[in-house]
């Protein structure tokens, strides 16, 4: 995924959504300090495209620099709003691009260390910043003489020539307006509390998370529950205890998701049901890491904002500037698919339940059995074994022999790793990336593996991000969750970790190629349901043939994968897909759900609206609860994607679609890599996403390639012969 966070304009790079922390505030982490030029973020990075200075950056550097960036950028802002002079494009919206230099620098630094390798103090700065910081937005936001100047600019943007420009002025007002400009003082008033409220508890829900995800963590001093694990994972586990502390134990850290990949191999039923349990339940414990109350404020005082703002609901709001334009639109793509994705997850559940009937199992199938089953239904159907897949998927080798080689052969760029710029945590790689004429062009840095203090799931975002403007190079990072090897042992992966390495360099791509002179336009800052189109079109390349034989080798011998086997995996391609676009719509329609609540509605109870809400889009199938059920969905408490969890299946219409056009046209050559590189990858958001994409496919996309990949396209019947 992407890690949104919520621009209201171009230079305001906002916390809340970047990190899970809270603490409560008024503590001493408050106090600001005065500028000096002891702290790093005070001046640019003189490291290549002004990479973070790791090394030179502490704990207590960062909020006397967010205290003052975000002094400075008021005072830039007032100088804008207060001129004489009347409004022009350079006066006032390239000027506003130019603001925030210094609260940009170490936003985005601790937006995404809060994130992936946060502590205490962090969380104490998040808590404490994240409501100043919603006052600082609304503070440029609500400015009624900086609205003016824009207005101004837009009532009269049919004068600007240039097109680029004429629509970043239409983007700046939509903004404002969306943003409250329109106001009255009172309502405005009232917007300024309920936005301080929102970012306080999207920051409280995120710490909250983060501590039950890591207290739910199955321990275990009986090494016999973990049967069915390999050695190298039963030496993780034991690594994990010592991590802990935990003399004798082995640990079994959560992932973010409802279903937990150990499943597929733990033998004992009753160790998957507790893994199960601590799953689903981990943050519904009543006590200090229950989110539900949260929550129920969350949902209402969303709804409260969207009557304000003038819409009938959260949702409405929220996807009134997306693709989709109405939650009607998101809906129906999803309901139209339940049908179809339930009754082939409930077939596929029929067949488990027959291989547990033969099997003597004596029990109904359960959703902890389910991927457990499945991995035996697809040994069975597929003659495919995990065990025997994850040898020939060691990470460094999928990276390079795989990520960067299909990279190459598209865009003809290449890699170099750096071990002279610092990173922020032992585990964390940095690569150079050379342009097809050799010259230098950006800088990305992989965090693959879980720790204990890094958020859950799979994300790309940016430390600095490309303008020709502000003559600045993307530096772009991937953050994973994967296993960490124990001393000396492979990182061997599953093959969908192996797609999430493509998915999230597809995300690094769409940042790095980047070739737009504004930064509000610039890279992946574009609409929600269509900045996972790149990820996920990448994705395809990881079963590209040329491309899978390149990677899929052997970690001891190099020995490529026999072609038995990859005519099994890919045959099993569809395998488990009712299970998974199952999972996923319930997650995605709980979502709207929750944002289509109407203003003025008394707080939920969460677990009886969850379940009325499954039923009332029919996608109530107890063997398949959602991909994250209300309590523990970071993407929507927290994450940016409030109301937009549908834009996976959204991007992926365009993604499948956009692939299908590579079919069409030859396939992974240089020369429609580089059309995908010029029409899409390198414009930003610079003209309406639907535009965009119908330039590069020559009409709207077709939901058919969608289907068909998921193996939810209805066979056609034969006709009878007469």
């Amino acid at each position: 995924m992407l890690r949104l966070r919520p621009l209201l304009i171009a230079m305001t790079i906002a916390l809340t959504a970047c990190a899970p922390t809270t603490h409560k505030p008024g503590s001493a982490a408050t106090a600001a300090t005065p500028a000096t030029t002891a702290n790093p973020f005070f001046v640019a990075s003189t490291l290549q495209y002004q990479a973070p200075p790791f090394d030179k950056i502490k704990d207590s550097d960062y909020q006397p620099a967010i205290e003052e960036g975000m002094k400075q950028q008021i005072a830039e802002i007032e100088k804008i709003a207060d001129q004489a002079g009347a409004p022009t494009f350079d006066n006032t919206i390239v000027a506003m691009e130019r603001t925030g230099e210094l609260l940009t620098r170490v936003s985005k630094v601790f937006g995404a260390i809060a994130q992936a390798n946060t502590n205490d103090t962090l969380q104490k700065i998040q808590e404490e910043e994240a409501p100043k910081f919603a006052a600082h937005q609304d503070a440029i936001a609500l400015n009624p003489k900086l609205f003016a100047r824009v207005k101004a600019l837009y009532d009269h943007r049919d004068g600007i020539a240039d097109a680029q420009s004429k629509y970043l002025v239409e983007r700046y007002y939509r903004n404002f307006v969306r943003a409250g400009a329109q106001l009255s003082e009172a309502d405005k008033s009232e917007l300024r509390e309920l936005n301080k409220e929102e970012s306080t508890l999207s920051t409280d829900f995120g710490n909250k998370l983060l501590a039950a995800t890591k207290a739910g963590a199955l321990v275990t001093k009986d090494k016999a529950d973990f049967a069915g694990f390999s050695d190298g994972e039963i030496a993780a586990a034991a690594d994990a205890a010592k991590e802990r502390k935990l003399d004798g134990a082995w640990v079994l850290s959560l992932q973010n998701t409802t279903q937990q990949p150990a499943q597929a191999e733990l033998t004992d039923r009753a160790t998957r049901e507790k893994l199960f349990k601590a799953s689903t339940e981990r943050t519904e414990h009543g006590d200090g890491n229950d989110t539900r109350a949260l929550i129920q404020r969350l949902a209402q005082l969303r709804a409260q904002k969207a009557k304000l703002l003038g819409y009938p609901t959260y949702a409405a709001y929220s996807l009134d500037d997306q693709m989709a334009k109405t939650p009607e639109h998101a809906i129906k793509l999803m309901t139209d698919m339940v049908p179809a994705a339930v009754g082939k997850a409930k077939g596929e559940a029929a067949r488990m339940q027959a291989l547990v009937d033969k099997q003597k199992g004596g029990f109904k199938l359960a959703p902890w059995d389910w991927q457990f089953y499945a991995e035996q239904v697809r040994k069975a159907e597929y003659d495919l074994d995990e065990a025997k897949i994850k040898p020939y998927f060691e990470l460094d080798r999928v990276l390079h022999d795989g990520v960067f080689f299909a990279a190459n052969k598209l865009y003809g760029i290449t890699f170099k790793e750096r071990h002279d710029i610092p990173v922020y945590q032992p585990d964390v790689r940095v690569f150079e990336v050379f342009d097809a004429d050799g010259k230098s062009m950006a800088l990305w840095y992989a965090d693959y593996f879980k720790r204990d203090n890094k958020a859950g799931g799979a994300w790309e975002d940016t430390f600095v991000d490309q303008s020709g403007l502000l003559g600045t190079r993307p530096v772009a990072f991937n953050v994973c969750n994967f296993t960490k090897p124990a001393a000396g042992q492979p990182a061997l992966i599953s093959f969908e970790d192996v797609t999430t390495m493509f998915h999230e360099f597809g995300h690094a791509l769409h940042a790095m190629f980047s070739n737009v002179k504004y930064p509000l336009m610039a890279g992946t800052n574009t609409t929600r349901d269509f900045v996972e189109f790149p990820s996920q079109f990448n994705e395809h390349w990881a079963s590209e043939p040329s491309v899978f034989a390149n990677f899929a080798k052997h970690y001891q011998t190099g020995e490529p994968m026999p072609a038995e086997l990859v005519a099994k995996l890919k045959k099993a391609k569809t395998f488990n897909q009712g299970f998974a676009t199952t999972e996923y719509l319930a997650a995605a329609l709980l979502d709207q759900a929750w944002h289509t609540i109407p203003p003025g509605s008394e707080k939920q109870d969460v677990d009886k609206f969850e379940t009325a809400a499954l039923k009332r889009y029919h996608i109530d199938y107890a063997l398949v609860p959602p991909r994250y059920r209300t309590s523990y969905f970071a993407h929507i408490w927290g994450g940016g994607y409030s109301a937009g969890y549908y834009a996976y299946l959204w991007s992926e219409v365009l993604d499948d679609d956009a692939f299908y056009w590579f079919r069409e046209h030859g396939g992974m050559t240089r020369e429609n890599g580089q059309r995908f590189r010029d029409m899409i990858l390198s414009q930003g958001s610079t003209q309406e996403m639907d535009a965009l994409y119908r330039a590069f496919r020559g009409r709207d996309p077709s939901v058919e390639p969608l289907l068909e990949q998921r193996g939810l396209k209805a066979e056609k019947k034969e006709k009878k012969s007469k």
